[in-house]
């Protein structure tokens, strides 16, 4: 099966809780058509660049899929009728990252960049 790279986007003003459902849903929906999630990551509430309908902020996830191409457009649908859930994007891949994603690694030479000096 493909593998995919899965991140999308909830209001701010949901709560973490809420979230976890969310993808806990998107997650049942893939394992029902025969996929699999083998990493989940929550990335927390982050600023974004410009206003996404109204919002200044937003709850990041990343899942890792190995899944049909059909479970992907499931939940890509379900994600445009959902409002809680401002954008999304899957990108295929050629091999699922291992550990961390690099921008939540300790001592990442970019993530240094990000954080306030102060």
């Amino acid at each position: 099966m493909p593998l995919y790279e899965h991140v999308y986007l909830a209001r701010q003003d949901v709560s973490t809780q809420q979230v976890e459902e969310l993808t806990a849903q998107f997650k049942g929906v893939i394992e029902q058509m025969g996929g699999t999630v083998p990493k989940l990551e929550y990335w927390g509430v982050k600023s974004l660049t410009f206003r996404i309908r109204k919002n200044r902020k937003a709850h990041f996830t990343l899942m890792n899929v190995d899944a049909p191409p059909a479970a992907l457009a499931e939940i890509e649908r379900q994600e445009r009728i959902n409002e809680d859930v401002l954008r999304y994007l899957t990108v295929r891949v050629e091999e699922l990252e291992e550990g961390p994603f690099a921008r939540m690694r300790k001592g990442d030479p970019d993530r240094e960049l990000d954080e306030p000096r102060g």
